[in-house]
């Protein structure tokens, strides 16, 4: 498919505002020895215990850009087979990878997640087992080849979702049912909308784990500079409960966000699947455009644009329909298939996300479009920050206009002038 953009001769001439670098302090205590803190982990919920010699026991690997993931993932192999199990990885991400077995362990190799680097095969299907229905009907998949394993330990990052806010949002239950659910888990969820997801994720959850007969959860908390702050192993019983809802809260405690409520333009450097399930964090731009879920009270961005596609996103561009302007360029890398697949998968929860915005042909263009129908005609007067991603928010670049906020608000330090680095050429 070829897609014809004829934009060339949309350009914009606005001039751009003078640029300021900001750091947010924060205080942050990231685990040193990821590896010892995961053997620690499993030990004190007493895994072993529950592991026999030759057990076969699947590991998940989901497909989102986890700090230490590779090391965490391994360390958790290595504990396995020191205790005579015999550990595999899964691929646990739903419709992710194009939604084929092939896609998602390069999806996983693109992560960092070999054979190699993990120490033990990798058994990629899109082929899933029916575990039994839900109280409503609902029907409960899993993955084969974690199904026909003797075990099964979950290992996924928590934090809060970015299409929904619940006890339970991402995390262990989450990988249970959608994860490990593959393509037909994930529709699945979705189908109902929000519905799935607050009332249904558990419950489907839970099944997993009682059936498919999961032996643990590892947890990972992030801090706000994308570190490894906490590694928490929960027995099965805490998955999708009191165990798991305690650790959102924290996570909450410690995310990242923008420290302004009102911008007139915030430039995205880059969006992807490494960055956020939606390309770009919903709850770092307070953007939530479902119908009937509120969005986030901050901020309040009047234009997003976004420039460019993560190369570990692979084309897939789910969450570009969360901004108002891109450039030709990311249009040009986007795998149709990929995000489809991403998009529709999702249901009315991601239709929203999956529309291509409008389109110029350079950054600069872009940016100057963002500020000329932001709202502000003023230029001295207009709120820019422009960002890598949302996960990276330590430095900022400000306008000018938001200066006195910068010097008033207790964590925030201002670097310098910075200047404005802009593709000007066309695609």
């Amino acid at each position: 498919m070829q897609i014809t953009l004829n934009i060339e001769h949309i350009r914009a001439d606005t001039p751009l505002p003078p640029l300021f670098r900001v750091r947010q302090r924060w205080q942050t205590s990231p685990i040193a020895d990821v590896a010892a803190v995961v053997y620690a982990e499993l030990d004190k919920i007493g895994l072993a215990g529950h592991i026999q010699p030759g057990m076969r026991i699947a590991v998940t690997a989901g497909s989102r850009g986890i700090s230490n993931i590779v090391t965490i993932t391994a360390a958790a192999v290595a504990w396995l087979r020191a205790h005579g199990a015999e550990p595999f990885i899964v691929p646990a991400m739903g419709s992710h990878g194009g939604a084929t077995a092939e896609g998602q362990v390069a999806l996983l190799a693109s992560l960092g997640i070999t054979e190699q680097s993990v120490g033990c095969p990798i058994r990629a299907t899109m082929d899933v087992v029916e575990l039994g229905r839900i109280a409503d009907g609902t029907p409960v998949y899993m993955d084969r080849f974690a199904a026909e394993a003797d075990g099964v330990l979950v290992i996924n990052r928590i934090k809060t979702h970015t299409s929904f806010k619940a006890p339970i949002e991402s995390g262990l239950a989450k990988m249970c049912a959608v994860g490990l659910g593959k393509r037909q888990g994930a529709e699945i969820v979705h189908r109902t909308a929000v519905y799935g997801l607050k009332e249904q994720l558990v419950p489907m959850a839970r099944m997993v784990v009682e059936r498919g007969r999961v032996l643990a959860g590892l947890a990972i908390l992030e801090d706000a500079r994308d570190q490894t702050a906490a590694i928490v192993a929960l027995p099965p019983a805490e998955i999708g409960g009191a165990g798991e809802a305690e650790l959102l809260l924290r996570s909450k405690e410690m995310m990242a966000r923008l420290p302004f409520d009102r911008l007139d333009v915030l430039v995205v450097d880059r969006i992807g699947k490494n960055i956020s399930g939606t390309g770009m964090d919903t709850n770092v731009i307070g953007r939530l455009p479902i119908p009937g879920e509120p969005p986030p009270d901050r901020p309040v961005i009047n234009v997003i644009v976004v420039l460019d596609l993560t190369p570990e996103t692979h084309g897939n561009a789910n969450g570009i329909g969360l901004a108002d302007i891109t450039t030709a360029r990311l249009a040009a890398k986007i795998d149709f298939h990929a995000t489809y697949v991403n998009v529709l998968t999702a249901g009315l929860v991601g239709l929203c996300k999956g529309g291509l915005p409008i389109t110029l042909p350079t950054e600069r263009d872009a940016v100057a479009m963002a500020i000329k129908t932001c709202g502000q005609p003023d230029l001295a007067a207009v709120r820019l920050v422009r960002i890598p991603d949302t996960l990276h928010l330590e430095e900022l670049l400000v306008s000018e206009a938001l200066l006195p906020e910068v010097t008033a608000h207790p964590n925030l330090e201002l670097l310098g002038p910075a200047e404005w680095v802009l593709d000007c050429v066309e695609g």
